[in-house]
């Protein structure tokens, strides 16, 4: 078997095919994979993909293409890079980053730069594969190179990637590299990327493409030049184009003629005034209208003129063509001047040459020199394109350029008629001709665009003697053919005859070179003008010239040519290279010709033009040397002072190009062998005058030009060296010696009376670093370091600081460092004492900081990282310990220095502070150990090294800062944390040595742990945040910092002994915010310290309370920051309790770490919802939770008022109004009436408690306002009415009492929406912890239906799926890991319903496998809500507007049903079996409350048996029955129709048989025999079945009297289906008491139960007092089931007949609140039956034809409306009530059906009917505003608190339309949609209720009422006791004022009872019904009221 054989050479391939990996130990592979290949077995590789190494497998050979790989660390450890193009490698790495972040910019829909990076990346592959191929030449690889960089650097800049440092396109390795180099390479990157080097070249292209217009027909010429307004004359050539007849190019084949380029525009020529001119000559006929002459002559005449701003150029879209406006002049004559007319807009001299005349130009200006142009442009260049070259030389002059180009303008001509009666009309054509008069062929050039021709022929004016052309023609004549040259004018006249001759009358004619060389000045010449005949023969030149051409040569006494009228003026100049004009310069090259003038020349020379000397320097040169060496003695100051001047001339920007033509002479033309001696001897001498010269610029000057003089003085030895083999060293070395000693003394020299000797010492330093390299070339480099140093070392120490010498003393330290002289080590030895000391005192002075960190960067930057010499260690040691310290107090200084408003300065101050950083980066790189002990023995006393170790922790926290650099220099930022912890970590020992014990130091530790904490936290060390490439590469290059100095922490705090003590608890902060970084490892080092932090605080102060209040505190803030996660809360809880198992405060221990981590659960839910894009719910819930938290855990004041306010701001946010008020009115409560002062606290001034209360109960009373609250806003307004009336503000007084008017209004006028309640489950471990495992009850919004909650539930939890499950669920869904559940259920206020279906939610696919046993149907649990205010639901004359607040405000307990079978179920009669699970939920807050929804405190399940379900539901269909014949009887119904179809629902149920089956359930004989207690139940059942047939013949009577007469027939066949249920039930005479039975009341509704006799039910609306039993004594009276039966539900009181023949019917019975429907299709006809009726659509036990689709659950508002008032109860027949847990005891609700959400009655809780004996403490509450003293709010306890929700309706709502069985004034609109059919389901509505509530369940108690004094006192002990929150609630209390108000620090101890607080109305809860919670529940931390400090 063979084996695997590690890899030698095979280590490194890309795959080239996929891979799936099938095989056993296969690795799958994806094309272009890199992979490192580990071992080799017959074809196939063992190894890993690089991207992620953890993963090793086998492979085949063949799917892999080898490449060369370098190997690093070789063995178990190694590494593999490539061997290719850094550029290549960078490429490939940054595309395979670029694309994860491309897919994401798709996602996150940036389209934009998702398609320019898509072009980009292209583009880079494409590039990639040109450099792969390896066919490129060098430079066509760098222009790639190049631009595959700048892309790359595009793309990462955009993508907001790290800046890469680059050298030569190929990025660096920074450890490679010095570090002031990095920084050097980043920030010139950085500059780079900012701000592109401005370019002062400029160069304007333009293309020529047509002329447009109507009345062409002749060629054209077309002149471009660029023109100066200004100075108004050409700046340039012309481009000359030629246009066919059609107006486009003649030649268009040859595109050089169509473009051209202006070169050579400086930057000042882009300005408004200078502009593009364009002349246009059309070559034809003398007039533009005359016919075609027989003689073909062709003139040259004026068409139009265009002119374009080039500054418009600047701002125009360079791709555009242009469309010139052409004009025309209108008069010849001013032709020449019509561009300038044009530009001075003189409208008046000229015109639109046509309306559809226009230049077609492409114009585009660019930037950069003529080659950079060749290479962006190279198409422009290989296509063609003619240069047109600037007027003269251009701004720099560059040597080598070759010209010789003589510009000639024919400006005008004065002419003669020559005896014609009109003007002539004159052509000149011009000639250049030789010395033998043959014309130059083709030197005569018209512009760039042509070729140049023989001649030159003007266009002609016509009839004009004085003709202006301004013409411009180059002549470009060889400098050889220059001498003898001459130009020829000759002037014809054009005939306008048929003949159309040309005559020639006159010529002119100028040499252009003298006699004595001398070429044709510059300048206007005005030429003579000589006449002749055509016949005249001027080929003989030589018979003319001998003639005068100018009139200013003429001699004096040649007057009669000076007379002449008829002259030509030119101008002409000239631009040559090798030509001149100058005499002088002539004469001193011409020396020895005549030596009498040597002195002169010399003199001369320094006036002669620059130009012209840089034009002849090789010759001038060479001049000057031969004269020096002819004649030292007698010229020798004269030519070293013209040397001086010519040295000093290629200073000037215009000439420093020839300095390299003067280096070359140097080098190679030079022979002055003696001029060393007289230089050394002139300078010698300037120099030893210089201290007793009066005046210094001469000398000046002379030292300006040390640098060339040394260079001549040097070549000049060595030449004499190498002709006579070194003689004369010694001489050479010894005048040397003597030159250096006369400048070291004149340096040493100081300012003495009026000579300005530092002037010149600044002058000559400034050019001595330039001789080191010549020094050099003679000397060895120890002399020349001798020298150098000894020069510098003799400069004065004592100057003055704002001296400029000393600036120019460290420019030339900077010249000397950067010397090649410097860069020796032998030297470097010599110069860096020197260097260090001048550097040293002008950083501790502050001065000149900019060039002393350039200093030490070009210093530092010498030491490479590898130096283990000796020498660069001593080095290291003497920069230590000369600049180290300066070092980090100039970096203190410059970092903590106001920073300048400019922003041109800032720029300035951040290179300056970088500079320093990278300096001190680089120095303490190269310190090692005994650097670092040399360092700190330096240190002679322990305050000096004190200040060293603040002083270097304290920059080392500047250069952690994130300003420090930019944003994407991470490799900087990395560099500069290994360098910090490499020297923390050295450090470290020091102090532990220096700074423990007795000699311990808090400042130097406290900095050590400030740094080391900053340090962790940096986001560059996060690497959690970066791409898995970079997090790799950063740990294989650092590792994990953050762990490194995580350790050492630990280690110095083991250290630190006793003295921990002094960092608890400050450094408990600091010390979290560590352990919140995600870093397991961290976490797993530093948690630790808590426990010892906890160790040491319980041995200083015997318990940890400030480590527990600072942990509190911080983590807060920290986690709010997006710190910490669920790892590390349970990281946290594991480690901690750990550590403490065996401490002897392990149970004071748990319990803090047990508040932390339920601290941590509720900050990290609240982070996690408060993310952009979570919803208003979840938000508000969890700052609910944690708002408690702080309150009643932790008793943290100011953090519970902030999140108070926090949670104000979300109420606000989502409109919940109501939710607001309540909010806000628990920092409203920690205040009093005083006139304490309170400090600024969040967005409160400073002011008053008195004031800040004032202003929170208007806000309040606002909010309530808007919330349609005005019950709790009227409470508010009298508490704050009380306080105006007792200051006697009677203005405010006024206003509050007009605002509770107001509300008293708003309450009688308005309508206000009844919000529908549901309940919701959730369960699973996915949920934040606030809703983990819990059921709330939760109030909707307006509208919002049962479909639109559940919704609502799935968008808010969106990962959650749905699971249908009607019972609680078990511990494995509690446990669930993966999935989370949500129930919701329906709850409907006013109603007892039963369950039904509703939908649950479960997070994650796989809830369907682990919960397959659960149904899938949809639950629907109805709800309702318990009512604690009975006495205004039940009183009589209190209106429904302000019952229906009552109903559904302070709401604490909610009821659902359940149908279930107990026992053998009998098919045929199933009401026999069949029970209800009642369940009431108890929450911890009331509804509405600060929240919208509160959790289920408490469960409790009672079971209904079927007789007392029956019960029930007779109950409440004969209270909607009464209800509706007491509307009809007192008119309150115009439309009778409600009352006829609730009565033909009943009767048509009870003829089919509803009322039957219960008599054949429970009246039967054996149901009576086997249930004896039952007895009583079954005759209230027998009373109720006769009572309900007497109330519907009572019913039908009323009937007849309203019935119109349409629905006659209807009301007979009522009444015969009447006879036969009275048949079918065997009544033949109703019963006394049943006739005696009650309808009508007096005021038309219900009464609350009076001990009065009741009135007698009258068909005519009368009533009659009868005694009679009430139905209220048989106990099942006090339980009504608030169902409200759906249309479908009409069949309820037919299956009581015992007409029903299924199984649906069974259910009937149970009201449901999801069946409730107002659709007219439901009306109440006899034989409509529902396929499922109410009760049976809920029961999961029931079979599926039972349940019911979510489109049947039906929310209240689409149930019909009723009311429920019961039969008042002689008070002798009232039996005892049923003790609380009775089985025997109905378990029954009232009845509350309301309308649609407009007035719903709830439930009373208490009955007037009963005596005092029987009230058990449970006394009714009393209205708002009770009219008598002794309200009942002063006597009744106050309850738990209550919270709140959303607002019922908005105010911009309609208003909703009344129920018609509500007690309405105005009346009802007939026939309406909402009310057909409604009443056919048997809802009663409630309009006035007189039930007394008396469950099963409650408790009750013995006492009446508690005494004031009790009641308040101890509201807040019960709620310590049930750990609930204060009170979130208002209640009207009474608040004295304090006759002296406490003082600010003053609060209430826990153990003191609360001062009493009256209880408000709408609080009080029977004692009975309050929860109980169990006693071991840990008491809450109370936090004191009315005495906030905020």
């Amino acid at each position: 078997m063979n084996m695997w054989i590690p890899t030698e050479h095979e280590k490194y391939g890309v795959v080239l095919a996929s891979f799936r990996g099938t095989v056993q130990h296969g690795l799958p592979l994806e094309i272009g994979d890199t992979v490192q290949i580990l071992e080799k077995c017959e074809g196939w590789y063992r190894g890993f993909v690089l991207k992620n190494p953890n993963a090793k497998g086998i492979f085949p050979c063949n799917y892999i293409h080898l490449k060369n790989a370098h190997i690093k660390n070789k063995g178990q450890f190694e590494t593999v890079m490539p061997t290719e193009d850094s550029v290549i490698t960078e490429m490939t790495s940054t595309l395979r980053d670029w694309g994860a972040m491309w897919k994401q910019l798709f996602v996150k829909n940036e389209g934009d730069l998702f398609h320019r990076l898509w072009h980009v990346m292209n583009e880079i592959l494409d590039l990639r594969r040109q450099v792969l191929v390896g066919h490129l030449t060098h430079d066509r690889m760098r222009d790639v190179k190049q631009h595959i960089t700048a892309r790359l650097d595009w793309g990462n800049e955009q993508l907001g990637l790290d800046l890469v440092p680059r050298r030569e396109f190929s990025m660096v390795d920074p450890d490679e590299i010095s570090v002031t180099e990095l920084y050097r390479l980043m920030e010139h990157r950085h500059r780079k990327k900012e701000t592109p080097t401005p370019v002062s070249t400029h160069h304007l292209f333009v293309h020529l493409k047509s002329l447009m217009s109507s009345n062409l027909g002749e060629e054209l010429e077309v002149f471009f030049f660029i023109y100066d307004s200004r100075e108004n004359k050409p700046l340039s050539e012309r481009f000359f184009v030629k246009l066919n007849k059609n107006g486009l190019p003649k030649f268009p084949e040859k595109t050089e003629r169509q473009c051209t380029l202006f070169v050579d525009l400086g930057s000042g020529d882009l300005r408004k005034d200078v502009y593009i001119v364009v002349h246009i000559i059309r070559i034809g006929r003398m007039g533009a209208g005359e016919k075609k002459n027989t003689s073909n002559v062709q003139y040259r005449r004026p068409f139009g003129c265009a002119v374009v701003s080039i500054a418009d150029l600047l701002t125009a879209d360079s791709k555009d063509d242009h469309l010139l406006k052409v004009y025309a002049c209108n008069t010849e004559s001013d032709w020449s001047q019509t561009h300038d007319n044009i530009i001075k807009k003189v409208n008046s001299r000229y015109n639109l040459s046509g309306s559809n005349t226009g230049l077609a130009v492409a114009l585009q200006l660019l930037h950069g020199d003529i080659e950079q142009l060749r290479r962006e442009y190279m198409v422009l260049f290989t296509r063609g394109v003619s240069i047109t070259k600037k007027l003269g030389f251009s701004d720099v002059i560059m040597p080598g350029e070759m010209r010789n180009d003589l510009y000639i303008t024919l400006e005008k001509g004065e002419f003669e008629k020559g005896g014609k009666s009109v003007a002539r009309n004159v052509e000149v054509t011009v000639y250049a001709l030789d010395t033998d008069g043959q014309i130059l062929k083709g030197f005569v050039a018209v512009g760039s665009g042509e070729p140049g021709g023989d001649e030159y022929h003007t266009f002609v004016l016509y009839h004009n003697n004085s003709p202006r052309w301004s013409e411009l023609i180059k002549l470009p004549i060889p400098v050889d053919m220059f001498r003898g040259s001459h130009v020829r004018f000759e002037f014809r006249h054009c005939s306008t005859k048929d003949k159309g001759e040309k005559k020639l009358f006159g010529f002119s004619f100028v040499p252009l070179m003298q006699e004595d060389g001398r070429t044709l000045p510059d300048g206007t010449h005005e030429l003579i003008v000589h006449k002749c005949e055509e016949n005249a023969n001027l080929q003989d030149c030589a018979r003319y010239l001998k003639l005068p051409f100018s009139k200013s040569n003429l001699p004096g006494n040649n007057q009669t040519v000076k007379g002449t009228k008829e002259s030509l003026w030119i101008t002409s100049f000239l631009c040559s290279t090798k030509l001149t004009q100058n005499g002088d310069m002539l004469d001193l090259l011409k020396w020895r010709a005549h030596p009498e003038r040597i002195s002169d020349s010399l003199s001369k020379l320094k006036e002669i033009d620059g130009s012209e000397i840089v034009k002849f320097l090789q010759d001038t040169l060479d001049t000057l040397f031969g004269i020096l060496d002819e004649s030292s003695q007698r010229y020798a100051l004269k030519v070293f002072d013209c040397l001086v001047h010519i040295i000093n001339l290629l200073q000037d920007s215009k000439f420093e190009h020839f300095k390299p033509v003067m280096d070359t002479y140097i080098e190679s033309h030079f022979a002055g062998a003696l001029s060393y001696r007289d230089l050394i001897k002139v300078l010698k001498w300037y120099v030893d005058r210089i201290i007793e010269a009066d005046r210094q610029e001469h000398i000046q000057q002379v030292l300006k030009a040390t640098e060339y003089i040394f260079k001549y003085i040097i070549q000049s030895r060595r030449l004499f060296a190498l002709a006579t083999g070194g003689q004369s060293e010694e001489e050479f070395r010894c005048c040397m010696h003597e030159l250096f000693m006369s400048i070291r003394f004149f340096l040493s020299q100081e300012n003495k009376g009026s000579r300005p000797i530092t002037q010149t010492q600044a002058v000559f330093l400034q050019q001595f670093p330039a001789v080191y390299g010549e020094l050099l070339k003679l000397f060895t480099v120890r002399e020349v370091a001798t020298f150098v140093r000894e020069t510098l070392g003799s400069l004065p120490t004592a100057s003055q600081a704002d001296c400029p010498l000393e600036a120019v003393k460290l420019h030339c330290i900077t010249k000397t460092v950067e010397s090649q002289l410097y860069t020796n080590p032998e030297s470097r030895c010599i110069l860096l004492p020197v260097v260090l000391r001048l550097l040293q005192a002008h950083m501790q002075e502050q001065r000149d900081l900019v060039m002393c960190a350039h200093i030490l960067t070009c210093m530092l930057s010498l030491l490479k990282k590898d130096d283990a010499e000796q020498t660069a260690s001593e080095e290291v040691d003497l920069i230590v310990e000369s600049v180290l310290g300066v070092l980090l107090r100039t970096i203190l200084e410059v970092s903590n220095r106001p920073q300048p408003a400019g922003p041109t300065l800032r720029p300035q101050v951040q290179d300056v502070t970088g500079e320093f950083v990278s300096c001190l980066l680089a120095l303490l790189r190269h310190m090692k150990d005994r650097h670092y002990q040399q360092l700190l023995q330096r240190f002679t006393s322990k305050d000096d090294l004190r200040d060293f170790l603040l002083h270097i922790f304290t920059v080392f926290r500047i250069l952690i800062r994130p300003e420090m650099f930019p944003k994407d220099w991470t490799v900087m930022r990395l560099v500069t944390n290994n360098i910090i912890i490499t020297t923390v970590l050295y450090l470290s020992d020091a102090l532990r040595k220096n700074f423990l014990s007795d000699k311990f130091d808090y400042k130097v530790w406290d900095s050590y742990f400030c740094l080391s904490v900053i340090f962790i936290n940096q986001s560059c060390l996060q690497l959690e945040t970066f791409s898995a490439s970079k997090r790799k590469k950063i740990l294989e290059k650092y590792g994990d910092m953050r762990v490194m100095m995580g350790c050492e922490i630990f280690s110095m705090w083991q250290n630190l002994g006793e003295h921990k003590l002094n960092f608890i608890p400050a450094m408990i902060g600091p010390f979290l915010e560590v352990t919140l970084v995600p870093q397991p490892d961290l976490r797993n080092v530093m948690i630790p310290i808590f426990h010892d932090m906890m160790d040491w605080e319980q041995r200083r102060s015997g318990n940890f309370k400030q480590v527990e209040a600072k942990l509190i505190d911080k983590l807060d803030s920290l986690m709010s920051e997006g710190k910490g996660d669920e790892t590390y809360r349970e990281l946290f809880n594991s480690i901690l309790l750990k550590k403490i198992e065996r401490e002897t405060w392990r149970e004071s221990g748990i319990s803090l770490i047990a508040t932390v981590t339920r601290l941590m659960e509720r900050l990290l839910d609240y982070r996690d919802c408060m993310k952009l894009g979570e919803v208003d719910g979840k938000k508000i819930g969890c700052t609910v939770s944690l708002l408690n938290f702080y309150k009643t855990e932790l008793n943290k004041e100011e953090m519970y008022i902030r999140y108070i306010h926090k949670l104000y701001d979300l109420h606000l946010k989502a409109q919940n109004y109501t939710e607001a008020s309540y909010t806000l009115l628990l920092y409203d409560e920690l205040l009093e009436w005083s006139e304490r002062p309170l400090r600024e606290f969040l967005s409160y001034p400073m002011q008053s408690e008195w004031q800040r209360k004032e202003y929170l109960h208007l806000t309040i009373i606002q909010n309530f306002d808007r919330g349609k609250c005005w019950e709790n806003g009227i409470i508010l307004c009298r508490e704050l009415a009380d306080q105006y009336e007792s200051y006697y503000d009677y203005r405010n007084l006024s206003k509050m009492r007009m605002m509770e008017a107001s509300f008293y209004d708003k309450i009688m006028d308005q309508q206000r929406l009844e919000p529908e309640f549901f309940r919701v489950g959730f369960y699973g471990k996915k949920f934040p912890f606030f809703l983990r495992n819990k059921e709330f009850v939760c109030r909707g919004h307006d509208y919002e239906r049962l479909e639109a909650f559940q919704q609502r539930m799935l968008n808010e939890f969106p990962h959650a799926i749905a699971m249908q499950h009607a019972n609680q669920p078990d511990q494995t869904i509690y446990q669930a890991e993966a999935q989370c559940i949500l129930q919701t259920s329906l709850v409907f206020p006013g109603h007892s319903h039963t369950c039904m279906p509703t939908q649950t939610l479960m997070l994650a696919d796989d809830i369907a496998r682990s919960l397959t046993n659960f149904h899938a149907d949809l639950q629907i649990y109805a709800v309702t809500p318990i009512p604690d205010s009975q006495d205004v639901l039940q009183r009589d004359g209190v209106p429904d507007n302000i019952k229906s607040f009552y109903k559904v405000n302070h709401i604490w307990r909610f009821r659902y049903d359940r149908p279930f079978h107990k026992g053998t179920k009998d098919k045929e009669n199933e009401f026999k079996s069949l029970w209800v699970e009642r369940t009431t939920l108890t929450l911890v807050q009331s509804l509405p409350g600060i929240s919208r929804w509160f959790e289920v405190e408490r469960r409790e399940l009672v079971e209904v048996s079927p007789l007392e379900n029956a019960i029930e539901v007779i109950e409440n269909k004969n209270l909607q029955l009464r209800t509706l014949i007491t509307q009809c009887q007192t008119r309150q119904m115009q439309n009778i129709n409600p009352l006829t179809m609730c009565l033909n629902g009943v009767i048509d149920a009870a003829v089919n048989g509803g009322l039957a089956r219960y008599q054949e359930a429970f009246f039967v004989k054996d149901y009576i025999m086997n249930h004896p207690e039952d007895g009583d139940k079954i005759g209230r059942l027998r009373e109720l079945m006769f009572e309900q047939a007497h109330i519907l013949e009572f019913g039908l009577t009323v009937h007849e009297k309203f019935v119109p007469q349409d629905m006659r027939p209807l009301h007979k066949k009522l009444v015969d289906q009447f006879h036969l249920m009275k048949s079918s039930l065997g009544i033949q005479e109703f019963p006394a008491y049943v006739r005696a039975s009650p309808i009508h009341f007096t005021n038309g509704s219900p009464r609350a139960g009076r001990n009065s006799a009741p009135n007698i039910m009258n068909p005519e609306g009368g009533a009659r007092v009868v005694s009679r039993r009430s139905p209220l004594s048989y106990p099942a009276v006090n339980r009504y089931s608030s169902s409200s039966l759906s249309s479908q539900a009409s069949n309820e009181v037919s299956n009581i007949t015992g007409q029903s023949e299924s199984s649906d019917e069974v259910f009937n019975m149970q009201p449901s609140p999801s069946t409730s429907s107002l659709s007219s299709n439901h009306s109440a006809s006899p034989n409509v039956t529902s396929s499922a009726p109410s009760s049976a659509r809920g029961s999961p036990q029931l079979s599926d034809k039972h349940k019911h689709s979510r489109e049947n659950c039906l929310s209240p508002r689409e149930r019909p409306c009723s009311a429920i008032y019961p039969n008042p109860l002689d008070p002798t027949q009232r039996p005892v009530p049923h003790p609380a847990g009775d089985a025997s005891m109905p378990r029954s609700d009232p009845n509350i059906s309301t309308p649609d959400k407009v007035v719903k009655p709830a439930p009373s809780s208490w009955s007037l009917d009963m005596p005092p004996s029987d009230f058990n403490g449970k006394g009714p509450p009393v209205p708002p505003r009770p009219p008598y003293t002794g309200s009942p709010a002063k006597t009744t306890r106050s309850q738990s608190p209550v919270m709140t929700s959303r607002s019922p309706q908005k105010t911009s709502a309609p208003p909703f339309t009344p129920s018609p069985t509500e007690c309405q004034t105005t009346g009802l609109v007939s026939n309406s949609p909402v009310l057909s059919g409604s009443y056919s389901s048997g809802i009663s509505s409630l309009s006035r209720c007189s039930v007394s509530e008396a469950s099963g369940t409650e408790n009750t108690s013995t006492d009446h009422a508690l005494p004031n004094s009790a009641s308040s006192g101890s509201d807040e002990l019960i709620r310590r006791e049930n750990k609930t929150p204060p009170p979130y609630s208002i209640h009207e209390r009474n608040n004295p004022r304090r006759q002296v108000p406490l003082p600010p620090s003053l609060s209430i101890p826990p153990s003191i009872d609360a001062p009493p607080i009256p209880p408000k109305p709408h609080q009080i809860r029977r004692q009975d019904t309050e929860p109980r919670r169990p006693d071991q529940f840990p008491r809450p931390r109370p936090i004191p009221r009315k005495v906030s400090q905020l």
